[in-house]
């Protein structure tokens, strides 16, 4: 049976939503913010991570269309990357699914702590692939190299999904030659085909907290709009730390309880 939310609590839910489609928008992580909530108000980890992934799934499609224009003429590596992609969204759904709800919460803190690290080497990470394609030449390298890595990091999206996009635009920086904008198109696409076959998967499987999710999808569509007004008022480097340490400090916690 799902937990039964009182009123307060979906108002710190929707909040949360709120927040993290903004810092979605602006920096990335928003999950870091949105999961402990939905735990914080008593709802099972194992539910919560797979309410968050069905509500945060609008984020990821709006991210995708914004850089259509930049997905021209990437059609051959997209027809490998996104069947891939999907295959490992469902391969972390069913790992998730079949974690059972001790085990992975006691994962939780590590994972946690793992994203907060991934969000922190964002930056760094695009400055170093930049400068990796700057100094490269020569024919286009085959999407082939990048198809296992970017399965396994499907995977891991699949089971929990925060700091995704910086593990799939290492792989792409590492795998294949372009220019970072396009790269970043394509990680897009990867994030919302790992994101949306998990959510399709969880829909049955009868762990969504519905309520919950309804919710967290409106507060993360008008999070995403806000985060884009935003946009010049707010450095996304400060907001990231921000981010960061409270990633670390909720991982505190967990361990700590």
């Amino acid at each position: 049976m799902l937990h039964d939310m009182t009123t307060i609590e979906f108002v710190f839910v929707l909040l949360a939503a709120l927040a993290a489609g903004a810092i979605n928008a602006l920096a990335g992580g928003g999950t870091l913010v949105s999961f402990p909530m939905l735990t914080a108000v008593g709802i099972p980890a194992v539910v919560a991570n797979v309410t968050n992934t069905v509500a945060l799934c609008p984020g990821y499609f709006g991210a995708t269309l914004a850089q259509l224009k930049d997905l021209q003429g990437q059609g051959r590596r997209l027809r490998l990357l996104i069947p891939v992609s999907a295959l490992g969204g469902a391969a972390g759904g069913v790992l998730l699914l079949n974690s059972g709800e001790k085990l992975f919460r006691e994962l939780v803190p590590y994972l946690i702590l793992l994203a907060s690290l991934l969000l922190a080497l964002q930056e760094p990470m695009k400055r170093w692939i930049s400068q990796r394609l700057d100094r490269m030449t020569g024919s286009e390298t085959s999407a082939a190299w990048a198809a296992l890595p970017a399965g396994l990091a499907a995977i891991y999206g699949g089971y929990f999904g925060a700091g995704l996009s910086v593990i799939v635009l290492a792989v792409l920086g590492l795998t294949l030659e372009d220019t970072l904008t396009r790269l970043n198109a394509v990680k897009q696409v990867i994030a919302f085909s790992v994101n949306i076959t998990a959510a399709v998967f969880f829909v049955f499987s009868g762990k969504v907290h519905w309520p919950a999710a309804f919710f967290m999808a409106g507060g993360a569509l008008v999070g995403g709009a806000l985060g884009g007004r935003l946009a010049g008022r707010i450095r996304p480097m400060t907001l990231r730390w921000v981010v960061v340490s409270l990633g670390v400090l909720v991982a505190i916690l967990y361990l700590l309880r």
